[in-house]
């Protein structure tokens, strides 16, 4: 986080947004670092599978516990975003053509499937995991499928802090080490 906040606030809040008042134990294992232990492993995959999480806009990265893993050598390099594809031409749109535009993206983690097919989607929605070190894709792109062209826009959904001068997450203008750099 690149402003001060509330600990005690941000800990309730997370615990009421996940529905697990007395159930989730948080430690802070170092300065904005946190563990969070849930009674079961339904818990904890429904709080890795529904994100993106914030507090205060700012994104919460969340990782599995692994053997090994400490304080010292957790790695957090990806955050999972909805992103809504606009423009697909109707008969492109199927979860196949979804999945192909959101590895152009990052890794696919989910693919948003229709469960009434007697409407029409206005436009596609892919889970992507982007590297947080990279900037975001900003506006759209061409789509090429079979032998045809055609312009698509993107739009993230719930985009917690970034910087428009690098693109990067995580971080305002206020705080881009680039726009410091390039200013002087």
């Amino acid at each position: 986080m690149c402003k001060p906040y509330n600990r005690k606030a941000a800990k309730n809040t997370l615990r009421k947004a996940w529905g697990l008042d007395k159930e989730l134990q948080i430690s802070e294992v170092d300065s904005n670092l946190f563990q969070f232990k849930f009674q079961s492993d339904y818990e904890l995959e429904r709080i890795l599978k529904g994100g993106l999480w914030t507090f205060d806009n700012q994104l919460l990265m969340l990782t599995r516990w692994r053997i090994g893993i400490s304080a010292n050598n957790v790695v957090l390099e990806h955050a999972s975003l909805w992103v809504q594809i606009w423009g697909v031409l109707f008969d492109m749109m199927s979860p196949t053509v979804t999945m192909k535009i959101g590895k152009k993206m990052g890794v696919v983690e989910d693919v948003e499937r229709r469960r009434r097919t007697d409407d029409q989607n206005l436009f596609l929605w892919v889970r992507v995991a982007l590297l947080i070190s990279k900037p975001l894709r900003r506006g759209g792109f061409l789509l090429g499928l079979d032998g045809r062209r055609h312009w698509v826009d993107y739009k993230y959904e719930r985009l917690p802090l970034f910087c428009h001068y690098c693109g990067i997450l995580g971080h305002d203008i206020r705080h881009c080490p680039p726009h410091f750099d390039a200013s002087k």
